[in-house]
């Protein structure tokens, strides 16, 4: 995602940035939630960028995509022998960071026996390198990021109390795109620029049926999904007004007979992302990287859902017989 996670005049967006305004001039420890796709990262840079820092670097790790037995050296660094295959000293992200930001993001994936050691450091403002018990000092700012909700987390002892309460010092709360929908023309017009220059388009305009069609889409994967969608929009289109596959939304809005279901919606969202990717789940280009989630937690949501390449075809025509009777 690029810089348009800041494009927006809606007044629960304008809200979040007055917030980081307010916050990016101090050094509190920021905790930005917010669900997938969002623009939570983005937020991170934007504060600082705005901060006495933004001279040093902003230094980010994801702590869902680095396997656990490996993220303990990812942030804090080893030293020559600390095991087997640790030829050389390497700096963690702790010290890359240091007089800069360190961005945690997905930091309720943290493995809980993590969690101790990155309180300590965060109240000290100093770790030890594996194979060292020589403190390393740092001047860090911490913003941390999440889709989940840290305090029930906690109350499950999946997360630890005093690190949530250490973290959560300033909150902000992304809005989902359903929720500033104002902000969605300016949204696309922006992503139709980036694109058709990117790939060598004239698209002078959006059609006002398909930009309703964008607006009244509820986009449960929020600017990310947007964004892809304007992207393969603009792949699509030969002439100079924007040629969107609008027919392929499922417009989660619809209340349908008997009622639509949460698990409906989400169904069909992942439905649609494995169509897109010829049903690739892993991979740069695949469904869980679309859908900004672990490879291994989209494969369980797909059992959850029943959904299986043979089932696909049968579910779709079950949902549009229920648009069907809906319409008419």
């Amino acid at each position: 995602m690029s810089s348009t996670a800041l494009i927006g005049s809606s007044p629960s967006f304008v809200a979040v940035l007055q917030n980081v305004d307010t916050v990016a001039a101090t050094d509190c420890t920021v905790l930005i939630q917010g669900e997938t796709g969002t623009g939570k990262e983005l937020i991170a840079r934007a504060i600082h960028d705005a901060s006495g820092r933004r001279h040093h670097r902003c230094v980010a790790i994801n702590c869902a995509a680095i396997p656990a037995s490996l993220l303990e050296s990812e942030l804090f660094g080893y030293e020559r022998g600390a095991f087997t295959g640790a030829v050389t000293p390497r700096m963690g992200r702790f010290q890359a960071a240091d007089r800069g930001t360190l961005f945690l993001d997905e930091i309720g994936e943290l493995p809980i026996e993590l969690q101790a050691k990155l309180l300590r450091a965060l109240q000290e403002r100093e770790f030890e390198r594996l194979g060292s018990s020589t403190p390393i000092r740092v001047d860090i700012r911490i913003v941390a990021a999440t889709n989940q909700d840290l305090a029930e987390l906690a109350i499950e002892r999946r997360f630890r109390m005093d690190l949530y309460y250490r973290l959560n010092v300033f909150p902000i709360t992304l809005p989902p795109l359903r929720e500033r929908a104002a902000d969605i023309p300016s949204l696309v017009h922006h992503f139709v620029d980036i694109y058709a220059s990117r790939h060598r388009k004239s698209i002078t305009n959006v059609p006002n049926h398909v930009m309703a069609a964008l607006v009244a889409h509820n986009w449960p994967g929020n600017i990310r999904e947007l964004q892809n969608f304007v992207e393969r929009s603009v792949l699509l289109t030969r002439h100079t007004a924007l040629d969107a596959p609008v027919a392929e939304l499922v417009n989660t809005r619809l209340a349908f007979p008997g009622g639509r279901t949460l698990a409906d919606a989400e169904r069909a969202h992942i439905l649609s992302t494995l169509r897109e990717t010829n049903w690739v789940v892993g991979g740069r280009d695949g469904a869980a990287a679309r859908l900004g989630v672990l490879r291994t937690t989209l494969i369980a949501k797909m059992r959850k859902l029943g959904i299986a390449r043979d089932t696909a075809t049968r579910w779709s025509r079950d949902l549009d017989s229920r648009e069907h009777a809906l319409a008419s």
